[in-house]
């Protein structure tokens, strides 16, 4: 067996699982070993879960992807909101440069 045989790939899952997972251990007492044993999960991806969960319930951002949809859009009116910033920047830099060569 080579070594690339041997190696995990990567799984992704979707923040509605990751939030389910979560759920089920913060609000039903259950374990995070028994939770990563009966869904073959590995125990640092379910604490990291945990804390961006528990991030997002104190209603800090967290440092990993947002599992409820509220902070997910959040997330996404940031970024609208410094692409705006960034273009409004930009049209004013235009606008005096424009301002200039009319004089």
């Amino acid at each position: 067996m080579t070594t690339s045989e041997t190696q995990k790939t990567r799984r992704h899952f979707d923040p509605a699982y990751k939030l389910q997972v979560a759920k089920m251990i913060r609000e039903q007492g259950l374990s995070v070993s028994q939770v990563c044993k009966d869904m073959d999960l590995t125990t640092s991806a379910v604490h990291r879960w945990l804390q961006q969960y528990d991030a997002e319930l104190a209603g800090r951002p967290g440092i990993g992807k947002p599992l409820t949809a509220e902070h997910q859009r959040i997330r996404e009116l940031e970024k609208e909101l410094r692409q705006l910033k960034s273009d409004n920047e930009l049209l004013k830099k235009a606008s005096a440069l424009f301002a200039r060569e009319i004089r």
